[in-house]
Order: C-alpha cells, then sequence, then structure tokens
C-alpha cells in the first residue's frame, strides 16, 4: 500500500522533463520516479504499431485458413506467402531493435 509521502523540491522545467517521461513510458508520476530511482529499467520501444498490424493481419489470414480446413473446405495450403510475411515482420523488429530507439 503505498501511504508514505515524498516531498521535494524541483525546477518547473525538470518537472515538466520527468512528466513528459513518464507519459512517454506509459506510467504515473509515482511509479516512474519509483522505478528510475530503484535503478529498474524503463524500456521504450517506439514504431512497433505498423509491425503489430501486420503480425495481427497475417495471425487472421492464418485463423481463417485454420477454420476453412477444420471444415474440410480447404485440403492443401501454400503458406510460401505466410512465410514471406513472416520474414518481413521479423526484419522489421530486429531493424527497430537494432536502431536502439528506446530511452526514458
Amino acid at each position: 500500500m503505498k501511504n508514505a509521502r515524498l516531498n521535494l523540491r524541483i525546477t518547473p522545467e525538470n518537472l515538466e522533463k520527468i512528466h513528459r517521461k513518464a507519459k512517454r513510458a506509459n506510467k504515473t508520476l509515482t511509479d516512474y520516479v519509483t522505478a528510475t530511482c530503484l535503478g529498474k529499467e524503463i524500456v521504450i520501444i517506439t514504431d512497433l504499431a505498423e509491425v503489430l498490424k501486420e503480425l495481427k493481419a497475417v495471425g487472421r489470414n492464418l485463423n481463417q485458413l485454420t477454420t476453412l480446413a477444420n471444415m474440410g473446405r480447404v485440403q492443401a495450403i501454400n503458406l510460401t506467402e505466410t512465410l514471406e510475411c513472416f520474414t518481413q515482420i521479423n526484419q522489421s523488429i530486429q531493424e527497430i531493435l537494432e536502431r536502439r530507439r528506446w530511452s526514458a
């Protein structure tokens, strides 16, 4: 239970920076300050929205194919295109990680 208080003086500029960093990390100010003061690493990875959108689309297509196969309406499926999509998604994720565009 959070019932202890910490009061400190800080410049308005630094307070605004901390607020922005907490918002960017999708954390409350209290959670952000606590995590950083306790030495916990806060990782923010950008550019994943488009990759996740593609991954969800491929997943939906696979689900539809599985349903059709279970119904007996599809006997054989060529998944070469699906494999190419997964390869591209994996490459996109690797590029994002290699750029190391995370900070807090």
